[in-house]
């Protein structure tokens, strides 16, 4: 079943989702890490989140792009951190998908899905700022906007993490199987 978790920068999302991974058992889990370490910043996240994560026996596999080409172990819990940075990464790197993000996220996704046991799905929320952007920044705005829609079709649960506390916005996990019919749409 997929799971998307999103919420505000600083929101608590992420530590949310490792205690949703962590509460589905102990079988293998898999933690994708997306976020590309370009400057000291990002460097610093990847290392406070590879500390929260050190004793709860993630395997981490980094994938900037080409989500769809990940082998996963068949019924692992899956953890995506995040959507949002996948889609820049695959929208602006030299190795990524530019204009067929949207698909090649999705198709990895539906890929993804069928691999593992439950897969939660990390992004954020960006749209409620109100600000007007450039052209290049829309476009990123609405290829997430979009994944995010269908993600949110497929998922069994949608919940938004705000200060910490999670929201359930769609919690269907007795319709599993309408869930994974809307899976086979896209």
């Amino acid at each position: 079943m997929i799971t998307l978790i999103t919420g505000g920068s600083g929101s608590g999302k992420s530590a949310y989702a490792e205690e949703r991974i962590t509460g589905f058992g102990e079988r293998e889990r898999i933690y994708i890490a997306t976020m590309y370490p370009f400057d000291e910043e990002s460097r610093q996240r990847v290392k406070r989140h590879r500390a929260m994560r050190e004793k709860k026996n993630f395997q981490t596999i980094e994938c900037y792009t080409g989500l769809k080409n990940l082998e996963i172990s068949k019924g692992a819990n899956v953890l995506l951190e995040c959507m949002s940075n996948l889609v820049a990464n695959e929208m602006f790197r030299q190795d990524g998908a530019g204009e067929r993000t949207v698909q090649e996220i999705l198709e990895g996704i539906r890929k993804l899905a069928g691999q593992a046991r439950e897969l939660v799905v990390v992004t954020n929320e960006i749209f409620s700022d109100g600000i007007c952007y450039d052209p290049e920044t829309t476009r990123y705005q609405t290829y997430l906007g979009e994944i995010n829609r269908w993600l949110g079709k497929w998922a069994g649960q949608v919940i938004e993490v705000v200060y910490g506390i999670p929201i359930y916005l769609k919690d269907n996990r007795k319709e599993e199987q309408l869930n994974e019919a809307a899976l086979e749409q896209f």
